[in-house]
């Protein structure tokens, strides 16, 4: 009966040390955040294009992602004193034609491409995160009646910021 037990407890021992080296960690792990952190400022975006109104829609997708997936005060504002800033820069925005429409002469669909930088500091300014290359990429379609034109190209720049919104706070909270 002893052996038994021992061969359990070994069991059990085993089987938690092999957890520990495999990368798991509870939710909310946020190893590039200071244990302490309960406020985030997230100024809007600055931007090198000249996009209208995209730095502020990735901002807001920033804001809002943030504040669903972690347990921290998230603002625009960086009064306060908050205990972490993430600063990031639209470096680069272009669309291109995808396809294009023999019939009409014009192109039925576009790729927009934006590259990121942003660098998460802490209150005292050290570097807690920073990645100066995010590449992300959407397409949309364009219509080629005129009378019923509709610019989808807001709704694409949605999307793509909504996908690096997702990915930015995984790799902050994850720590991947």
């Amino acid at each position: 009966m002893r052996l038994r037990n021992f061969a359990s407890i070994l069991f059990g021992l085993v089987a938690l040390w092999g957890l520990s080296g495999c990368g798991y960690h509870t939710l909310g792990a946020a190893t590039h955040l200071p244990p302490d952190a309960r406020t985030l400022a997230v100024p809007v975006f600055a931007t090198r294009t000249e996009a209208y109104h995209t730095e502020t829609v990735m901002t807001n997708a920033v804001i809002r992602e943030f504040a669903a997936r972690s347990r921290l005060h998230v603002t625009s504002n960086q009064g306060g004193d908050p205990d972490v800033i993430l600063h990031g820069t639209i470096l680069k925005e272009t669309v291109a034609p995808l396809t294009y429409n023999t019939s009409t002469q014009q192109s039925s669909s576009f790729l927009i491409t934006m590259v990121v930088s942003v660098i998460l500091t802490g209150r005292d300014g050290k570097t807690l995160y920073e990645n100066k290359n995010y590449v992300f990429r959407e397409q949309y379609q364009a219509t080629t009646d005129l009378p019923t034109f509709l610019d989808e190209s807001p709704a694409a720049v949605e999307r793509l910021s909504r996908d690096f919104a997702r990915a930015l706070v995984a790799d902050v909270l994850e720590g991947l």
